[in-house]
């Protein structure tokens, strides 16, 4: 071991990896323990819990390579795609989880959220009034009734790990619990829905393509503000704006 790398670091939550260890600070110590509690459940390849003691997770390193990033170019053959769209599935058909995750909250809650958070988009020059309201008609399609389903609640390509055609593992389970499946699928080809038919070849066809459309568009509106505030470009080629810009 000749350093320590820093893999995410803001004001809520750092991970470093050390070695062959992942270590996970975070202020919320009930997020540690979602996740803690998520890893024993879920029926798909998960990092290997090392120890666990306040605001700190200790994992151990997946094989393999991720299938890309926000932003970056997307890799992996349409097998691994496929493979990926095969887990997920396999996670929402699991039994449903204790508590409801980040992909949980109520349609009141979300749609109050969204209202709240467009509002300030254009009120403070964030973003042009046309794009947000063009994407707060799309987002409507995701704000209906759901059957709820197992999901990891923030399932970006970059927590899918794979070693050629085969899924290693997946990572970040803190706001994993109860939600909409369709909003992990949206999460994960989220900057990347040339690859939404190979994903969908491993998950199964039977999904309401609208509505992955419309979590695109709310999933970008939540986190612009939030990831400006924190350090990250929500801005850059292929993130979230882009995602946005991508619906007019």
């Amino acid at each position: 071991m000749d350093e320590v790398e820093v893999v995410v670091a803001h004001s809520e939550r750092t991970t470093l990896r050390v070695g062959d260890m992942f270590l996970k600070v975070d202020a919320d110590q009930a997020r540690i323990d979602n996740e803690v509690e998520a890893l024993s459940l879920v029926p798909v390849p998960t990092p290997q819990v090392l120890w666990h003691k306040p605001h700190v997770l200790a994992l151990a390193a997946l094989p393999g390579t991720t299938l890309g990033l926000l932003g970056g170019p997307a890799t992996g053959s349409p097998a691994a795609w496929a493979a990926a769209g095969a887990a997920i599935r396999k996670l929402h058909e699991a039994p449903l989880p204790p508590r409801p995750g980040g992909a949980g909250r109520s349609i009141d809650a979300l749609t109050a959220e969204l209202d709240t958070e467009c509002a300030s988009l254009v009120t403070n020059g964030v973003l042009p009034a046309d794009l947000v309201t063009r994407n707060r008609e799309i987002a409507e399609a995701a704000l209906r009734p759901w059957t709820p389903a197992f999901t990891h609640g923030d399932l970006q390509i970059a927590h899918v790990f794979v070693d050629g055609d085969e899924v290693t593992g997946i990572i970040d389970w803190s706001e994993a619990g109860r939600g909409d499946p369709l909003y992990d699928l949206a999460t994960f080809t989220l900057g990347h829905e040339d690859h939404l038919d190979d994903l969908l070849a491993g998950y199964g066809t039977d999904v309401d393509l609208d509505v992955i459309r419309a979590w695109w568009s709310v999933r970008s509106l939540l986190v612009v503000r939030w990831l400006t505030e924190h350090g990250f470009d929500p801005f850059a080629p292929g993130c979230e704006v882009d995602v946005l810009r991508s619906r007019m």
